[in-house]
């Protein structure tokens, strides 16, 4: 027991009196000696009872330290807090609508021990729902929500590529591979290494924070067995601007880190995330993907400007052909947008799930572009 590293678990919250108690309980159930660990809770200025819940269980448990911040202005801001007065040889980061796996501490430091140039791990992210009823829950379920495997093609353990051109794409697109701070552990060598903080912005401090350790020549690896499951929004308002919100994080992740290249991101040729990329030197950075989502959209545009071009001279073969193209363009590009709603259950949702994918998906683009002139960087998000 002694020979086990002693270890920090971090976790900021705010308003957090629907979920910090399940967290709690599948915290103090990970398999690992209570007294090699410390559990750090940096409260943000809650306003519901997570304060008097935290305070309950730390009553019960003295290595359950409370940071109070009051006004703090994001999670990231919570998390440095912690790392002021953290005593373990590697962090963990979790959230407190998050609820890790028994052996998530011991399989994280089986990986670190693999090699001494890890300086971060992470694991696989599931949905775990509070309300079997919410919808919203269950489209973040049948999304895979957070979910790294997904997001790189389904890739399986092993280390994350190495930065080599970076491309905007490979800073803050389908080519970035980070951890998000649900489920992720630091070796703290690595983080004092590089002086490593998290960034002051609302959003995208775990991209920055990985690129940090990246750019110092520390690796990556992903373990999907080291699992969490995530109490994700409890209504699809919330999950609206959480997406908005990742997007927003983009341009300034490019405008920091980013090669001074434009790119361009087939996505309706091949399979995600092996997409044609074309890279353009230029003086504006980002990138502009174009999948089902935009396709609907420019064929829809298409089509009522044929359309009425039609109207206006009905005797035009070419302008009937040029319209009729395009609305069959459109319906292809919305079937396969929409295609994967179908199999969403319950199957009588099926335009409930329809409008959230819409939705969401506008949302995250409409977030990269709001952004996008405040750092003179240009972001159109991909289609889901």
């Amino acid at each position: 027991m002694d020979n086990k590293p002693f270890i920090s678990i971090v976790i900021p919250v705010r308003d957090f009196e629907r979920t910090i108690d399940k967290s709690f309980e599948y915290l103090l159930n990970i398999d690992y000696p209570h007294k090699r660990w410390e559990i750090i809770i940096a409260d943000g200025g809650s306003r519901d009872k997570t304060l008097d819940i935290i305070l309950q269980w730390q009553k019960r448990y003295d290595f359950i330290k409370l940071i109070r911040i009051p006004g703090c202005p994001s999670p990231a801001f919570a998390r440095n807090k912690a790392l002021e007065i953290v005593k373990g040889e590697y962090i963990f980061f979790t959230d407190g609508d998050c609820a890790p796996c028994k052996d998530w501490v011991n399989i994280m430091l089986s990986k670190f021990a693999k090699d001494p140039r890890i300086g971060a791990v992470g694991g696989e992210i599931y949905t775990l729902k509070v309300d079997k009823d919410n919808l919203t829950e269950a489209y973040c379920e049948h999304f895979r929500f957070n979910m790294v495997s997904p997001r790189y093609g389904f890739i399986k353990e092993g280390f994350f590529p190495p930065l080599s051109d970076m491309g905007p794409t490979q800073i803050a697109g389908h080519r970035a591979y980070f951890f998000i701070t649900a489920n992720v552990a630091y070796r703290k060598e690595s983080l004092n290494e590089v002086n490593a903080r998290f960034w002051d912005h609302p959003t995208g401090e775990d991209m920055d924070m990985c690129l940090q350790i990246k750019n110092r020549g520390w690796k990556l690896y992903f373990a999907p067995d080291a699992k969490v499951d995530h109490m994700h929004r409890s209504n699809f308002t919330a999950l609206k601007k959480v997406w908005a919100s990742y997007a927003a994080a983009h341009p300034a992740l490019i405008k920091k880190y980013a090669s001074s290249h434009f790119e361009v991101v087939l996505q309706f040729i091949g399979n995600y995330p092996n997409n044609p990329v074309l890279s353009i030197p230029s003086p504006i950075k980002g990138f502009f993907y174009l999948g089902n989502f935009h396709l609907m959209h420019i064929f829809a545009f298409t089509f009522i400007s044929g359309l009425i071009s039609f109207m206006l001279n009905p005797e035009s073969i070419r302008l009937l052909l040029f319209t009729l193209a395009a609305f069959s363009l459109g319906i292809y590009s919305a079937y396969k947008f929409y295609y994967w709603c179908w199999f969403m259950k319950p199957r009588k949702y099926f335009f409930t799930w329809c409008k959230m994918k819409y939705l969401t998906n506008l949302s995250f683009i409409a977030g990269g572009l709001k952004e996008s002139g405040k750092y003179k960087i240009f972001c159109v998000e991909p289609s889901f």
